[in-house]
């Protein structure tokens, strides 16, 4: 009886396997975007292995990979993530450094004008907070600026990208007589 299961199960866990491998039916160039039809009647079999070597095809001539670059764009939306949120933290703690430094100059100032060194301490601190507090945040609103940029045009390179591929892989399936949109 356990030799009947393990044989079975041998047996359909390849097929588990083909079925999720394909995509519900979709061809290669659906999966891409790309609409193609045989204009000369061709098989699905041979519009398969057409689109095959069309693919291999285009990787080559264009240098692009959609599927891979599919994957490097996942990973540069998280990465570019992270550089939101680290630059969310540029000038955290600008207010803290503004108060020291704005104390320095005051105690220093009190001190010259024979004045109160604490008050005038006091009166810097106050004072260094504020400025602190304005820089950090123009400073955080700079960095958070850039990294969406950097991001857009990260974007906008794959797209590039996975255009010239497309392009490449429809002068390729035209070329064997299929029409592609």
């Amino acid at each position: 009886m356990k030799r009947m299961v393990v044989v079975m199960l041998a047996l359909l866990f390849p097929l588990g396997a083909l079925a999720q491998a394909a995509p519900s039916g979709k061809t290669l160039a659906s999966t891409m975007g790309v609409y193609v039809f045989p204009a000369e009647g061709q098989s699905s079999e041979q519009q398969s292995k057409d689109e095959m070597e069309c693919y291999n095809w285009a990787v080559t001539n264009s240098g692009s990979d959609p599927f891979k670059v599919a994957e490097q764009k996942q990973s540069d939306q998280q990465k570019a993530a992270e550089e939101k949120s680290a630059a969310s933290q540029t000038g955290k703690r600008s207010g803290v450094r503004g108060a020291l430094r704005g104390a320095a100059a005051g105690a220093i100032i009190g001190e010259i004008a024979d004045d109160d060194a604490g008050k005038g301490a006091a009166y810097g601190a106050a004072a260094g907070v504020i400025v602190g507090r304005r820089r950090g945040r123009a400073a955080r609103a700079e960095a958070e600026k850039q990294a969406e940029e950097k991001a857009a045009a990260t974007q906008a390179a794959t797209e590039k990208e996975l255009e010239n591929f497309k392009k490449a892989f429809g002068v390729c399936l035209e070329a064997k007589k299929y029409m592609v949109k």
